[in-house]
């Protein structure tokens, strides 16, 4: 319990601003709320009050802010937490639980660099095998040019690094709103068509987009 009580006040603190939310921040505050409690509905009210913070400042900003945000939040097994060997949440899923495996953190980190104008052709979501943990593993990775080396936004190792710094990850295949790339060596992968062929990608979209009603946030790039 005493754990717990400390986690939270990062996000306690965070609330203690001015910052005006929207009419679709206050909905999900508020559904939130109701699923998932008071604490649960300050968490989300921290994120919603981050992306107002964060917007119009600088990529490089925004993926530290992001990143340590969501990193907060306690690592939990799928099977344990929703009863599903594999189970992709939405961010506020996430949020609610204040819990979620390797793809929730991947996820929610994703979708907020997208509200706050990443544009989708630099963002990929990396699936690999964690060497060191020998365990299959998802990470965020930021190209900041289509040739640069990403910076890798994971929940393992809390700190951007360049992918050239992770060798403990082999990556497998990658995806974002629009492809699908198998990885192969150091390169940035051959593309292997949309990324509609992942299901929980489709499913996790489905219900993020739903949850959105009339505030169509998200813009996918070709």
């Amino acid at each position: 319990m005493k754990t717990r009580w400390l986690f939270i006040i990062p996000f306690a603190i965070f609330s203690l601003t001015s910052i005006a939310l929207t009419k679709q921040d206050n909905i999900w505050i508020k559904a939130v709320k109701k699923e998932y409690g008071d604490r649960a509905a300050r968490r989300v009210n921290a994120w919603r009050e981050l992306i107002s913070e964060l917007d119009g400042k600088k990529e490089k900003e925004q993926l530290a802010e992001v990143n340590q945000f969501f990193n907060q939040l306690y690592f939990v097994n799928d099977i344990d937490l929703w009863g599903k060997a594999d189970y992709w949440a939405t961010p506020l899923e996430f949020l609610g639980s204040n819990a979620g495996d390797c793809e929730d953190f991947t996820i929610a980190k994703y979708f907020s660099l997208l509200e706050l104008g990443v544009p989708d052709k630099k963002l990929r979501l990396i699936y690999l095998k964690a060497l060191e943990l020998d365990q299959f593993h998802m990470v965020l990775a930021y190209y900041p040019t289509p040739s640069s080396v990403p910076l890798i936004l994971d929940n393992i190792d809390k700190e951007i690094k360049p992918a050239t710094e992770r060798t403990d990850l082999l990556p497998i295949y990658s995806f974002n709103g629009q492809h699908l790339w198998l990885m192969k060596g150091k390169g940035n992968g051959q593309q292997a068509g949309e990324s509609s062929r992942l299901s929980l990608w489709n499913d996790l979209r489905a219900r993020n987009e739903g949850l959105r009603l009339n505030h169509p946030i998200i813009n996918y790039d070709e």
